[in-house]
């Protein structure tokens, strides 16, 4: 059995994240992290909110509360947000933990005992009117390179360029929209191309990769890395550990990554075991995953790679970075700002969180973008009633009626009985497949596809016929279609995990919060007594409900014009 240390992106606590970031990094996590604990594999996901750098300081001044007390909050509200959607994380911690700001300084420290770290005089831009160095995303203009608009200046979210903020286009001060001037600053600089022959060849030996992530990287360092500062002008963030840099921190870029170390150390405090974080982080035949999107891409493939091979520590490098496009709007990009958004409060007083956690795994952006679309989402949430919820009511109720609520006894079985089991085996293969290599889109359909030949299964031979002419044949259709449905759901658990252990609970089966073994289901179903939970497991989303949210989004969003 393998064994996984799984991350996602730390999410930044300067706001709430919405379901685009859900898509990118967190569902995509726990579907992983589920299924390897079906497998047997072990493994561990850690996550936590990133809570430095210059857009918490501008905010929290702005709403005159103090930093920590700013960051507390969004952590809190982001930690719940995943709470409501059934993201479960092994710990999840934050960057502003005691433990993290000696081992961020430590992992500075050994970069600059090396050479890799040199003092350099940085032109920067400055805001006269906020007098203030301005940070890379509080710089906005236009991309130098593919001329889009009201891009920020580390990286243009439209084409995925990384770039220098001196180099931007029509630069202005996202705070105060005036023109900034370039002044000078000693800054401290990471040495990127130094490590990159290094960089380049464990790039290229990871074959395995999505194309999108590994090209993106080998097509940076083809270009040619640059020297990076790591330092900014703040007070809110991780001290340099230098005397000559009082005033400075660590860029919040450099030291958040280190905060993935960091929570698993806080993890192992919890655990009563100090050292257990070494476990994971020094064994070779630990293999670590860091689900992103796109924009984070460069982050996670050259710059924290170069970090981890300039320690003096036995840290392992990524053995794979599950990058996702972006998940939009109804077309256009999740913007608060603009009102283009969905109220989640709202959204989860009228849906359920399965139909959502099954409309974004089954049209996941994992390869090109994709987006959330009420009529979409519409569509998957009535397939889920249509195709598995009426499977399972109609059988359960149908034994519940005619049978005393037991499974009846499986007879002896037909050419059509043997041909729907003989399908339990290779959906298992390759459903398992396609969660093991990240294709969450292809595992959900595979898994569904059982459910639809289940339905045709159960129309084709027609129980409610049987039982007035042959109640033995039709004991033995019941039979073969339960162990069918409690397939289904043990195979669609990562993805709808509530709505699976209903089923299995609602079959029968011993009530459990632990994953199901990734398996075909091998007990016997004879005289099982069905559970008492005779709700429906997904109400149908009508067309009238869809023109009104749609309605509804339009009108938050023209308020949202309006009041700019």
């Amino acid at each position: 059995m393998a064994k996984y240390l799984i991350t996602s992106a730390l999410p930044y606590a300067n706001g709430p994240i919405h379901f685009g970031h859900i898509a990118g990094a967190y569902l995509p996590a726990d579907i992983f992290n589920r299924f390897l604990r079906q497998s047997g594999d072990e493994s561990l996901y850690i996550c936590g909110t990133d809570e430095h750098g210059v857009a918490i300081t501008i905010n929290a001044e702005k709403a005159g509360i103090p930093y920590k007390e700013y960051v507390d909050k969004y952590h809190a509200e982001i930690k719940a947000f995943f709470d409501k959607l059934d993201i479960r994380f092994d710990h999840f911690s934050r960057t502003t933990i005691p433990a993290h700001y000696p081992l961020a300084q430590e992992f500075f420290t050994d970069l600059y005992k090396k050479g890799h770290i040199a003092a350099a005089v940085e032109k920067q831009f400055f805001c006269v009117k906020c007098d203030r160095f301005l940070a890379d995303r509080y710089v906005s203009g236009s991309c130098p390179k593919c001329n889009a608009p009201n891009v920020r200046g580390d990286e243009c979210t439209v084409c995925g360029e990384w770039l220098e903020p001196s180099k931007i286009v029509s630069p202005s001060c996202k705070v105060c929209g005036s023109k900034p001037e370039i002044r000078e600053s000693t800054q401290y600089f990471l040495d990127l191309p130094s490590f990159e022959p290094k960089l380049k060849a464990w790039l290229e030996s990871k074959t395995d990769w999505k194309p999108n992530v590994r090209n993106k990287a080998l097509s940076m360092i083809n270009e040619g890395l640059v020297k990076r500062a790591i330092t900014r002008d703040l007070t809110w963030g991780v001290p340099v550990p230098l005397d000559e840099a009082k005033g400075k921190v660590l860029y919040v870029w450099f030291e958040a990554p280190i905060g993935y170390v960091s929570a698993t150390m806080e993890w192992a405090e919890k655990q009563g075991k100090p050292e257990a974080w070494k476990d994971w982080w020094f064994d070779k035949n630990s293999k670590l995953v860091h689900f992103i999107g796109k924009d984070n891409i460069v982050f996670h493939t050259i710059i924290w790679p170069a970090l981890i091979m300039g320690q003096d520590k036995p840290y392992i490098l990524p053995d794979n970075v599950p990058g996702n496009e972006f998940y939009n709007l109804e077309g256009k990009q999740f913007s608060k700002s603009e009102g283009w958004y969905i109220d989640t409060a709202d959204f989860f007083s009228k849906y359920s969180v399965d139909a959502l956690r099954y409309a974004i795994a089954s049209n996941a952006p994992e390869t090109a973008d994709s987006q959330f679309t009420w009529e979409g989402f519409q569509a998957s949430n009535n397939e889920l009633a249509d195709t598995l919820g009426n499977l399972v009511n109609r059988c359960f109720s149908f034994m519940k009626k005619n049978f005393d609520g037991k499974i009846p006894a499986q007879g002896e079985l037909k050419d059509e009985d043997k041909a729907l089991m003989d399908l339990f085996a290779p959906a298992f293969a390759e459903t398992g497949g396609f969660y093991r290599e990240y294709k969450v889109r292809q595992a959900a359909s595979r898994a569904m596809a059982l459910a639809i030949a289940a339905n045709k299964y159960v129309n084709d031979t027609a129980p409610w016929a049987l039982r007035k002419t042959d109640i033995v044949r039709c004991a033995t259709v019941l039979n073969v279609a339960s162990r069918a449905i409690i397939n289904a759901a043990v195979l669609l658990y990562p993805i709808v995990p509530s709505t699976a252990l209903k089923i299995l609970a609602k079959a029968g089966l011993p009530a459990a919060d632990a994953a199901p073994a990734f398996k075909p289901f091998e007990g016997s179903l004879d005289g099982v007594t069905l559970g008492e939970d005779a709700s429906l497991l997904f109400a149908k989303i009508l067309p009238e409900q869809v023109k009104a949210e749609v309605e509804k989004m339009r009108e938050i969003a023209e308020a949202a014009a309006a009041k700019k």
